[in-house]
């Protein structure tokens, strides 16, 4: 079976916002690698050393929030809004608990509410501008 897992780049932060979503989600990080830790590290610059070449974060049973600091010879990331993390939840009282979370520092685009399709449904731009949907479906 395919899974889909959203991942995130950034520009010197990840460790920040991964400690964050960890915060909000709980669990343990499956992976955390830092640049200076994968081979050929003597070319990689002193400032870059300490970043995050890669980690994974499991949310729920199957899903998982990857990520890492783009590569100082890449490109600087640019964050846009053509892009959400939609995470499905097993109860209202978690997408609360969830959507409070990512709300801190950041912008609500849409407050959790009834919504026509039958869930509980909000949209929100977390402090790091990465958007997410947050959705509970009612058990019919």
């Amino acid at each position: 079976m395919a899974t889909i897992n959203p991942y995130l780049n950034f520009n010197g932060n990840a460790e920040e916002a991964f400690n964050f979503y960890k915060a909000v989600f709980g669990g343990e990080f499956a992976v955390l690698q830092r640049y200076r830790e994968m081979p050929g590290d003597e070319k990689v610059s002193e400032s870059q050393k300490e970043k995050i070449l890669h980690v994974a974060l499991p949310i729920g049973k199957d899903d998982v929030l990857m990520g890492s600091d783009a590569p100082e010879q890449m490109e600087h990331v640019n964050f846009g809004n053509n892009f959400h993390i939609s995470i499905s939840v097993d109860g209202k009282e978690e997408a609360q608990r969830v959507f409070e979370g990512l709300s801190k520092g950041g912008k609500v685009q849409m407050p959790l509410a009834d919504a026509f399709w039958g869930a509980y449904f909000g949209m929100v731009a977390d402090k790091f501008r990465v958007q997410w949907m947050v959705s509970y479906t009612y058990k019919k």
